[in-house]
């Protein structure tokens, strides 16, 4: 029995053994545990309260999605960025273009892979002129807000009949409308993916896109990223490339991003500039700033919840929505800088570590007992 016991032990050690290392947190049985129960109730949800839940709750994972990407590329290498709604919006346009005009199964995966592909073309040449450019710190955080800036402004200009790429217009402020739902095949061959199966591709996406970068941040690769962000002069003089392993991981970002935006216009049937806003140029940031950076899982749980807060306020007509935002960023940057997440962590480990609160009473002076029988 015993035997038995130590080979399922021993399996699900070697299962966890590539997602768990030093540069994340939940390397525990209990973690995993509390994982597979979360993603469970998730998956639920749909059976749970139908299919406008669904509908809307794909929108937030795909909103956890993109925090994702910002969580990867700040809390892990130190790049702090602007520019992933960028990244999002480019793809859900470049999805809108290519499936409007092929609205076949054909034509809808065409569109997923082109769109995935032109946010991470984008990233990469993003990247590499700043990275190799020279370009460093803040001035990374300015340039990647002022080219999601420049294309909000852009996009909103493009009213006119003239702005549409064969029968997608792209409707400037009004937006692009009449985006297909998202299907996989060839020809006749192939899925419509309906409102209940987009989400859950949308959360088998985020699911694989977190033990993915789990597995990548606790690789060598990983360690290096980490090195770079602590101290990029250092880890250079051991030998690394940080110029390129910074615009390897910006454009990992910018491809999870993208992906994050295909689901997101995929699922709305319509996406318009206001993706490329300041408002939601910030969102990511406070997500991951309140979940915490580092924290792949909070940065997720941060998004969710914050995302569901907003909108059961503009539900109930409040205006507060980002007031209260703004100031919960400011509370957890003040309180808890490194954010949620990480602190919860701490105080877990704390308590591992702490003796045992109600030790054994010791005898009184000439007092004796007696041993078992």
């Amino acid at each position: 029995m015993s035997l038995g016991s130590d080979s399922s032990g021993g399996l699900l050690a070697a299962v966890r053994e590539p997602f768990e290392g030093p540069n994340t947190m939940g390397n525990t049985p209990a973690f995993w545990l509390g994982l597979t129960a979360a993603v469970t109730l998730l998956a639920a949800m749909p059976v749970l309260f139908g299919y406008y839940a669904a509908e809307i709750g794909a929108v937030f994972l795909a909103y956890a999605l993109l925090g994702v990407s910002l969580c990867f590329i700040w809390g892990y290498c130190g790049i702090l960025s602007f520019g992933q709604v960028a990244f999002f919006g480019v793809a859900g346009y470049a999805f809108g273009i290519v499936a409007i005009n092929v609205p076949t199964l054909t034509g809808l995966t065409l569109g997923l892979l082109a769109a995935v592909a032109v946010s991470t073309a984008f990233a990469a040449a993003l990247g590499y002129f700043m990275f190799y450019g020279g370009v460093r710190d803040v001035y990374v955080t300015i340039l990647t807000l002022v080219v999601a800036l420049v294309l909000y402004t852009f996009l909103g200009q493009t009213a006119g009949g003239e702005w549409a790429i064969g029968d997608a217009r792209l409707g400037g402020f009004n937006g692009m409308s009449g985006v297909p739902d998202l299907g996989v095949g060839i020809g006749s061959v192939g899925l419509e993916i309906g409102i209940v199966g987009h989400y859950y591709v949308t959360l088998g996406a985020l699911v694989v896109t977190y033990l993915g970068l789990r597995a990548l941040v606790n690789s060598q690769f990983g360690y290096a990223m980490v090195a770079t962000r602590e101290d990029e002069r250092r880890t250079e003089m051991f030998g690394y490339d940080t110029t390129f392993i910074k615009f390897v991981v910006f454009t990992i970002g910018g491809a999870i991003a993208g992906l994050s935006g295909v689901l997101f216009t995929a699922q709305n049937n319509y996406i318009d500039p206001s993706v490329f806003g300041i408002t939601a140029a910030a969102l990511p940031v406070v997500w991951a700033s309140v979940g915490g950076r580092t924290s792949l899982i909070g940065t997720i749980g941060a998004a969710l919840a914050i995302q569901f807060v907003d909108y059961q306020l503009a539900l109930s007509g409040s205006e507060w929505a980002l007031v209260l935002i703004g100031s919960l960023l400011v509370f957890v940057i003040l309180v808890m800088p490194e954010g949620v997440a990480p602190r919860l962590h701490e105080y877990v480990v704390e308590y591992r570590a702490s003796p045992d609160p109600t030790p054994a009473e010791t005898p009184a002076p000439g007092e004796v007992h007696g041993g078992d029988d």
